[in-house]
């Protein structure tokens, strides 16, 4: 069997979340060895563990990591050696996230632009120092969204307490053009940042919200989680080999 990612050495960043631990899942199943860190070790602990992930196998390594710290991040990456990828799949927010538009408050509003994008900045950034100290290949994923491409709908959100939050907007649509920014600065064919963007994945939200959102797909609805991760692996792998500062919009024709 021909493994895509044979021997690479991934870095998973949000690995105990709902599309890191399954990311960890399959470039183990495609010959990687992964670095799974999260700011939780337990917790991330806990997912792998219910995906019957082995977590004795010498090709997986736990590690603890906030990338909102500066000063963690940074002291990270100077240990590291053979990293050939990396994904940041973190979602870092406050607890008044979530907060419908007029609701928003400047501070909440700045301070999740901090948590999410800052951090996002952070790990784009030590990737490309790690990537000048090493030169060799280095490919980053960073997960942006359909939102961070077209307008939200709002109208699939009717009859529901959901809404797309504004700060998900300015966010993900930030993080398509600082990976533009990171592999123009860079200039180096070996040094790649691409996007993979999701529409909406499966969480067990309402059944209303569900068949409104469908209707704007081409028959799928939401998707699960397993159906972006193949795009992920290929952003990482040789295959895409001189594909940058690029985004694969997975959405089943939502954002047409």
């Amino acid at each position: 069997m021909q493994y895509v990612l044979n021997d690479d050495k991934i870095l998973i960043a949000g690995a105990g979340g709902l599309l890191g631990a399954k990311l960890v899942k399959q470039a183990l199943s495609q010959g990687a060895q992964v670095i799974a860190a999260d700011i939780n070790l337990d917790l991330m602990r806990e997912k792998l563990e219910t995906l019957n992930v082995d977590l004795s196998t010498t090709v997986l390594r736990l590690v603890q990591l906030d990338l909102t710290s500066e000063e963690a991040v940074k002291e990270f990456f100077s240990k590291q050696t053979g990293i050939s990828g990396a994904v940041n799949s973190t979602y870092p927010r406050n607890k008044a996230y979530g907060a419908h538009f007029f609701d928003v408050s400047l501070d909440d509003f700045n301070e999740n632009l901090a948590l999410h994008l800052g951090s996002g900045f952070l790990f784009t950034q030590q990737c490309a120092a790690y990537f000048k100290r090493n030169k060799s290949p280095f490919s980053l994923v960073n997960i942006s969204s359909v939102y961070g491409v077209v307008s939200p709908r709002f109208d699939v959100y009717e009859n529901t307490s959901m809404t797309m939050p504004v700060e998900y907007a300015a966010i993900k649509s930030a993080v398509l053009h600082l990976n533009k920014y990171a592999v123009a600065y860079v200039n180096d064919s070996r040094f790649r940042v691409n996007s993979v963007s999701p529409g909406g994945i499966f969480d067990d939200q309402p059944e209303v919200f569900l068949n409104s959102y469908k209707s704007y797909t081409h028959g799928q609805g939401m998707l699960n989680v397993e159906d972006i991760l193949g795009s992920v692996l290929f952003l990482l792998s040789e295959q895409s080999k001189f594909v940058t500062g690029q985004n694969i919009i997975v959405d089943d024709g939502f954002s047409l």
